[in-house]
């Protein structure tokens, strides 16, 4: 067996590992995705957490100045009744509108705070509801990621057992060749050559569809010689259809 039929032997079974792997990937990126998502969930929780805090913390503030403004305003208050003069009497009244105004002006910010903590209140009541819905996802594709996993663990075990048993009579410039397209490429690593119009010679790479040079096609034939397209750069071979074309019209009648 040519080099070059060893190395689409090898090929197949990486696709078939591939093909296997693929679906546990696509599990494996589901989970991902909620346990992201999960994660901005928590972050825009604590997030509006510090918010309500600081919004009470600065609502206690403005509360205890309007308590600290009531006990202002009822000593002032009981010192009003004691007024000995009137102008005494209207210089404690100015002090208690000057005051007042300032109480309603501390107790309109802790209202307007503790409006802004019950809004921030529904929200984390929103978050936390969809926290749940989205943790009971994740334990979904949890599950169905190990499923998968368990399901082609064997399978994947004998893939690669047969992968290194192949890889092992494919000489290592040649497999160092595919693993590194395989990386680059996938399964676009190799590709078969199209046959285009045997009698003119024409010929494209199966991949990305540009010409290939008869020669190449000769070696492919003759001995097997590893051979990458010009343009794309992947390996090139010659599967079953192509074959089958290349086959003259003789040798095609005596079969």
């Amino acid at each position: 067996m040519h080099v070059t039929a060893k190395l689409v032997n090898v090929f197949q079974v990486d696709k078939q590992l591939r093909g296997l792997q693929s679906r546990l990937r696509s599990a494996e990126a589901f989970l991902s995705q909620q346990s992201k998502d999960l994660q901005q969930l928590d972050g825009k929780r604590a997030a509006l957490d510090a918010q309500l805090k600081t919004h009470a913390a600065q609502a206690a503030d403005h509360q205890g100045e309007v308590a600290r403004l009531d006990a202002k305003l009822e000593s002032i208050r009981t010192q009003m009744n004691s007024a000995q003069t009137n102008k005494e009497y209207q210089a404690f009244l100015t002090e208690v509108n000057n005051y007042k105004t300032d109480r309603d002006r501390a107790e309109t910010a802790a209202l307007e705070l503790l409006a802004k903590a019950d809004e921030i209140k529904k929200q984390l009541a929103e978050l936390d509801s969809q926290r749940g819905e989205r943790d009971q996802v994740r334990q979904v594709a949890s599950g169905d990621r190990d499923a998968r996993a368990r399901e082609i663990q064997t399978q994947v075990a004998e893939l690669k057992a047969k992968r290194d048993q192949l890889a092992a009579d494919v000489p290592p410039a040649a497999l160092a060749t595919l693993d590194r397209l395989l990386s680059q490429r996938g399964e676009e690593a190799m590709a078969s050559i199209d046959v285009q119009d045997r009698k003119r010679h024409e010929y494209t790479c199966g991949s990305c569809q540009m010409s290939i040079p008869v020669d190449a096609v000769n070696g492919l034939l003759t001995n097997g010689k590893v051979t990458m397209c010009s343009s794309c750069q992947c390996l090139l071979y010659i599967g079953e259809d192509a074959a089958q074309a290349l086959v003259p019209p003789t040798a095609a009648s005596r079969r």
